[in-house]
């Protein structure tokens, strides 16, 4: 069945790939880089990196962008300790992944980009680098790099492992294919109890499922490490000034958020806004907006940010989870003007009530809980927006219960990583 599922995909992929490729392009230049490390995608490494990848025995992790990095590298760091020389490759789809990637460069971790799954790209490339073990985060289940893996004697390994509602019902409709390949892996650490029963009806053969927990709400170490309060308060911003944060905002939420932040700022005259935008390449659209409405603007790359300002573009990568410390009440972007969703945990680590809009789908289980125990509020428009922040910033009794039962709910999966990492050594 794999080799006519195999060859059927490498047949469609470049015709899918043409037809997106105009898509990426764009997506490309505007996010910039492009150019950096191009030959990569195509598993053609410079001598350098060829050096230090080839040869085998390295550990190859897959994720795709900023959030999939950061489970990464904890769980990167997770196996370090449990086997001190255990090398890693780590690889990433977007070029905002690299950066952060690119930060944890040792002599035993690599960053690259990841080849592009056609047959002859994913084959030079796994027999390039001839892991021991290819671990993939959350949804990056590629056909044809897994089943090179294998043929290279790699243990397969899916961490993490998300199943959004789309997705279980688009791989319901072509089981036939997707349960082969699901089943070419050798485990699939699963988030939810609930899990177990949604991979068994695609077809997953049950002896491959695990239980551990999300390592990306495992918040085991992963409190707040740098304290941006000094920051504001250069900005003239007092400690005691109720902030509203907006994380990991989308196009049209930024915009909201300014309009809500205009009118409750007659009633809360202290309050300050931040904004940190899901692509930090936008911050320059987003401040020209921001500016249509009157609004005194500072950016946290500038050498010589305005003092009081109204609101702060965060126009940085890597360091949300560091300012939801400083945020009275949380937007959790992506939710509103867009589909999918940020996580929502980060916040509730740092003690603070969350708000999102209705399109939750990539958190969806977490999402419902923190609903079922009141311990975020959802919202559908800017209106109810409004409403449900100034009943936060006036209530501070209701803040700290949403805050404590937000994260009663996270109870199942502290110790994720820990977890995981017994069943990697399993």
């Amino acid at each position: 069945m794999i080799p006519m599922i195999r060859l059927a995909y490498n047949l469609a992929f470049p015709v899918v790939l043409i037809l997106m490729l105009p898509g990426f392009i764009v997506r490309m230049v505007r996010r910039g880089k492009y150019r950096h490390k191009f030959w990569q995608r195509f598993g053609i490494y410079s001598p350098r990196v060829l050096a230090r990848i080839g040869g085998g025995g390295r550990t190859w992790v897959h994720a795709v962008s900023v959030g999939e990095v950061m489970i990464a590298l904890k769980l990167i760091q997770a196996l370090r300790e449990a086997e001190p020389g255990r090398e890693f490759v780590l690889s990433t789809t977007t070029s905002t992944g690299f950066k952060l990637a690119a930060r944890a460069k040792s002599p035993w971790l690599e960053p690259v980009y990841n080849p592009l799954d056609f047959f002859f790209t994913a084959r030079h490339a796994v027999r390039t680098i001839r892991p021991k073990m290819l671990i993939l985060v959350e949804a990056e289940v590629w056909p044809n790099i897994v089943c090179e893996a294998k043929a290279v004697g790699a243990r397969v390994v899916l961490v993490n492992a998300r199943l959004s509602p789309r997705s279980e019902k688009r791989f319901r409709a072509v089981r036939w294919i997707t349960a082969p390949v699901f089943n070419q892996l050798d485990l699939l650490c699963l988030q939810e109890p609930d899990d177990v029963a949604r991979w068994s009806a695609l077809g997953v053969d049950e002896s491959r499922l695990r239980v551990t927990g999300s390592i990306k709400f495992d918040d085991a170490g992963t409190r707040s490490s740098r304290d941006f309060r000094p920051f504001l308060r250069a900005l003239g911003i007092p400690d005691e000034a109720p902030v509203l944060l907006g994380g990991s905002t989308f196009e049209g939420e930024e915009a909201v958020l300014a309009s809500v932040f205009l009118k409750l700022r007659k009633s809360h005259p202290g309050l300050f806004l931040i904004l940190v935008p899901r692509h930090f390449e936008r911050a320059a659209g987003v401040e020209a907006q921001l500016a249509k409405s009157g609004l005194k603007i500072a950016r946290r790359t500038q050498s010589d940010p305005p003092g009081e300002p109204d609101v702060l573009l965060v126009d940085t990568t890597g360091e949300l989870r560091d300012w939801y410390a400083c945020a009275t009440v949380v937007f959790i972007g992506k939710s509103l003007c867009a589909r999918g969703g940020q996580n929502p945990a980060e916040p509730v680590t740092a003690g603070v009530p969350v708000v999102f809009g209705p399109n939750m789908q990539n958190f969806a289980t977490l999402a419902r809980q923190f609903l079922r125990h009141e311990g975020a509020i959802e919202v559908h428009d800017e209106d109810s927006l409004r409403s449900a922040v100034a009943k936060l910033l006036d209530d501070p009794a209701l803040r700290n219960s949403m805050a404590t039962n937000a994260s009663l709910c996270l109870d199942v999966h502290r110790g994720a990583t820990a977890r995981t990492v017994a069943a990697l050594a399993g």
